[in-house]
């Protein structure tokens, strides 16, 4: 190896199996070399079977992209021969090896001492191999006692479209959708690019970073900020050696966790059945690596179709059940409308403040909690005014920029909730730096749901965290700019409020009185009635 590195002032690598027999053989560029990609055994207390030995011409040495190999394809041990000259007797050989846990300085491998050729053959591999794979089973029952502690690395894609400040507030959002469904945040990377690269979306290089990464964090999966494809899952599980999970299934799975109701979990369990069926080849560890090729065809293949078949007849069943609740939410809206009953739908972003603004003004104990999708299930109370006329108000479930189109489908019968009310009161977070985003998410959304020319009551919550009054006005500008209130601009109709001290609540009451075009003066000055 020594000489042919030498020969052609390239370096030359191989990998050989522990029968001794190569099975790869690898030529670098001047003064780099990229090992290929192995099959990696599943078990974390196992190396790969494989060494990986590498001939630098001129001296040299293990740099990172050959650490990257070792800890992406768990090889046994890396070789680095440094050979200032064509004799290999004069060379130095440096040995790198994973190790069971990460050191002080969360660095996964150690460097031995360099050794001499001689010193190099005379070395007791399989001795030293045994110990270091002791090593590593008891390391992984010792890790194993804790398994319900998800601890997650997060990536994004910024494609020339996206400003540095919009890619870093949706890395934020996904730091907080990842909080809310129970993981811990270790590190976040954001990549750029002119497009997506579509074997992994994020592309090779950025890959073999972040696998490194997460074995040097001890990450237990990792989130993209983006739907992936079965295909791109499939890939990254397999360069991460860890569970992927994607955008789409983190909101998923917070409202499987948020579901209380029969019809939210049938809701769910709709959209999850829908996301995954596509992906029931491909989706990796996920799917326990259900995949096509040798070894699973015959009865593994025809397994797979009868779990396809029951997936599309429990889809069938579910939507005939959500079905059967939109035609119930719609007689007991046809009931109300004949008994002339102002319906009002408090929406907007997730976390906004609804259920909070709802419990100010009916005196409910809805759950109001400081995390993403708190509330799922619709919640309606009866609201008295101060003028003595009532209206229903509905708490609805909040939106998300780029929410899953499998949730806006399952969840179409509680959404007509926002669609069949007669007046919308569209909560924002006053203190959120990204509210106008969020305006504009809103927006589109009920657009989607044609509900985009109903009348709104645009109600900037949270106006005791505000500070400055310039930035306040500024805000009021910027939402009126983008929100319509039944025709004028939301400038002239804004209504502030903190939910949580209870300012402002009156002036809402007000407006809600003269939207619902109840008659009946208001008291001013005085406080709300307790709701019903």
């Amino acid at each position: 190896m020594v000489a042919a590195a030498w020969e052609i002032d390239r370096p030359v690598g191989v990998l050989v199996n522990r029968s001794g027999k190569v099975t790869h053989v690898v030529v670098g560029s001047p003064g780099e070399i990229t090992l290929p990609e192995l099959r990696k055994r599943e078990a974390a207390e196992r190396l790969s079977g494989w060494r990986g030995i590498v001939a630098y011409p001129g001296g040299g040495g293990l740099g990172r992209g050959e650490l990257v190999a070792l800890a992406m394809n768990r090889l046994d041990m890396l070789v680095a021969i440094d050979a200032e000259s064509p004799k290999p007797s004069n060379a130095e050989v440096w040995v790198a090896h994973l190790l069971p846990e990460a050191d002080a300085q969360g660095n996964l491998w150690q460097m031995l001492d360099p050794l001499s050729m001689k010193e190099a053959q005379a070395f007791d591999f399989e001795e030293w191999l045994y110990e270091l794979e002791q090593s590593m089973s008891h390391a992984t029952v010792s890790r194993a006692v804790d398994t319900t502690e998800e601890r997650a690395i997060l990536v994004g894609l910024q494609l020339p479209d996206l400003t540095d400040w919009q890619a870093n507030e949706s890395m934020a959002e996904l730091a907080e959708l990842a909080r809310t469904a129970g993981a811990t945040v270790l590190d976040q990377s954001i990549q750029k690019r002119s497009r997506p690269e579509p074997a992994t979306l994020i592309g090779s290089g950025k890959v073999a970073e972040l696998a490194l990464r997460s074995r040097e964090l001890g990450a237990t999966m990792v989130i993209v900020d983006a739907e992936l494809s079965p295909s791109q899952m499939t890939k990254l599980e397999d360069a991460f050696g860890l569970k992927v999970v994607d955008r789409t299934q983190l909101i998923l799975d917070i409202f499987a966790q948020r579901a209380q109701t029969r019809e939210g979990k049938l809701q769910v369990e709709l959209a999850q059945l829908k996301y995954n069926l596509p992906r029931l080849r491909g989706m990796g560890t996920s799917m326990s690596r259900l995949g096509g090729g040798i070894a699973t065809r015959g009865p593994g293949e025809t397994k797979l179709e009868t779990d396809r078949r029951r997936i599309n007849v429990r889809v069938t069943h579910l939507e005939q059940e959500v079905e059967q609740i939109k035609k119930h939410r719609s007689a007991q809206r046809k009931a109300r409308t004949k008994r002339g009953v102002v319906q009002v739908a408090i929406m907007g972003y997730t976390n906004a403040g609804k259920s909070t603004l709802l419990n100010r003004l009916t005196k409910s104990e809805v759950l109001a909690e400081n995390k993403l999708f708190a509330t799922l299930d619709p919640v309606t109370r009866k609201l008295r005014l101060p003028g003595g006329g009532a209206v229903l108000l509905t708490d609805t479930v909040g939106f998300i920029q780029r929410l899953p189109t499998q949730l806006v489908a399952a969840f179409r019968a509680t959404l007509e909730e926002v669609t069949e009310a007669d007046v919308l009161l569209h909560v924002l977070d006053a203190s959120h730096p990204n509210v106008i985003e969020h305006v504009r998410a809103v927006n589109a959304i009920l657009a989607d749901l044609d509900a985009g020319e109903k009348p709104q009551i645009t109600v900037l919550n949270k106006i005791d965290m505000v500070t400055d009054a310039a930035a306040l006005e500024k805000l009021k500008s910027e939402v009126g700019a983008l929100t319509a209130l039944d025709g004028r601009p939301t400038s002239q109709g804004l209504v502030e409020v903190s939910a949580l001290t209870g300012d402002g609540i009156m002036h809402l009451l007000a407006t809600i009185e003269t939207e619902a075009r109840l008659d009946e003066p208001v008291a001013a000055g005085e406080p709300p009635p307790p709701g019903e």
